[in-house]
């Protein structure tokens, strides 16, 4: 794989807090926005999960029958994904992302905040070009403002809702649905999050 340059710090962090993550998040594939977004795919549908981590939205995906494209560029992360059924990790950043109406959906599920905020609008353009018109767009991100590292080395760029909203729209993308919420992170303190579903 050509490496884009990453920000080693988050990478090292994931590789080496991959199964405590997996521990952590061991109840993701009860998260009623995944069931949603299986629910809207069609039957034996191709989906990207972008930023997978140890996949277990993915392993949900393949459980319903979809086609999975998981992403990550954490080698610890995909090695814990690839163990999963029906699960073909693979690693990638972010810049990795091509190609053209390839997925009826994609899950960008606490990823996308990894990147520095100037990326971010090429990063969009690129998914929405790998998204079939009409495929259903799934992002959530901590909400907030700037950058900056957290305690155990992941670099972070916050948004505000009107700020991603304005991103989407103006990568082609119309939203359909948005819900707030907070929970404790990997670094154990609590953030507050916003996700938001969108059509290409």
């Amino acid at each position: 794989m050509n490496a884009p340059a990453v920000d080693k710090g988050t990478i090292a962090t994931y590789d080496r807090m991959a199964r405590e993550y997996l521990r952590q998040n061991a109840h993701d594939h009860d998260d009623p926005l995944l069931h949603s977004f299986i629910a809207a795919m069609p039957k034996g549908g191709y989906v990207l999960d972008l930023g997978c981590g140890p996949g277990l939205a993915a392993a949900a995906m393949a459980g319903h029958g979809l086609q999975v494209t998981a992403t990550d560029a954490s080698a610890e992360m995909v090695a814990l994904a690839s163990a999963h059924p029906g699960v073909q990790a693979q690693m990638a950043t972010f810049d990795d992302i091509a190609g053209q109406d390839l997925y009826d959906g994609i899950w960008a599920n606490f990823s996308l905040l990894h990147a520095p905020r100037a990326d971010m609008p090429r990063h969009l353009t690129a998914l929405v070009t790998a998204l079939k018109a009409g495929g259903r767009f799934h992002i959530a991100l901590k909400t907030g403002s700037g950058e900056k590292r957290d305690g155990i080395g992941r670099l972070y760029t916050y948004y505000s809702e009107a700020e991603l909203r304005s991103l989407l729209e103006g990568a082609g993308l119309t939203i359909t649905a948005t819900k707030t919420g907070s929970g404790r992170g990997l670094d154990g303190t609590m953030a507050d999050w916003i996700a938001i579903t969108a059509h290409g």
